[in-house]
């Protein structure tokens, strides 16, 4: 029986879901169930209480949410290579960058929910400007770091940095993150070539 996945097809969290599913060969076992999680109307908080996609039910009903759960949980049901290392200094690392590409969506968000989605009378400029430093401040730690992130078949860390790299093309193209970041730059170009990438770039 296949996994439900609430799905958004701007979500860049649900693009990481689906992204290391593909990589894996679990991509055919994932329903994807349009999903809004901006109308009230949704029945998503059904599945999530929090009211945030990705959400993944189980053949059993349980649902797993968000997409850190949902890529470990989808890490039990391959035999290729573990998305999540379990060994040594590499585990570690994986671990890390994970976290930093999801702070990246995370502050890349909040920065758009603040220029977009907020009434203009309530915008807050600092709050905005502390976002984006947030998200320049992780690059310019991922910079030096990019050699790392090249895996076969990719990990998480590469995983989720290309699909937060994506994201900020796809939410704010007139900001320059390549600037500065050949490196991180070139290896990008790279991945977004991948068909796990190219099958879900962002619509809308």
């Amino acid at each position: 029986m296949p996994l439900t996945l609430r799905h958004s097809p701007t979500s860049p969290y649900v693009r990481k879901v689906v992204v290391a599913a593909t990589e894996r060969g679990l991509a055919d076992r994932l329903e994807l169930k349009a999903t809004n999680p901006w109308d009230p109307a949704d029945d998503l908080p059904g599945d999530n209480p929090l009211g945030k996609v990705p959400a993944l039910k189980l053949e059993d009903g349980t649902v797993l949410f968000d997409s850190p759960v949902i890529v470990r949980y989808l890490d039990t049901l391959h035999g290729a290579a573990p998305l999540f290392p379990q060994d040594g200094d590499r585990r570690w690392w994986v671990e890390r960058t994970h976290a930093l590409a999801d702070g990246i969506l995370d502050a890349a968000v909040a920065r758009l929910i603040e220029t977009v989605r907020r009434p203009k009378e309530f915008y807050w400029a600092d709050w905005e400007a502390r976002q984006t430093d947030k998200i320049d401040r992780a690059l310019d730690l991922l910079a030096p770091e990019v050699d790392r992130l090249a895996s076969d078949p990719p990990d998480i860390a590469a995983i989720a940095v290309g699909c937060a790299l994506g994201y900020l093309d796809f939410r704010f193209a007139n900001d320059d993150w390549r600037a500065g970041r050949p490196g991180l730059a070139q290896w990008y170009t790279r991945f977004a070539e991948r068909a796990s990438m190219q099958d879900t770039v962002p619509k809308g």
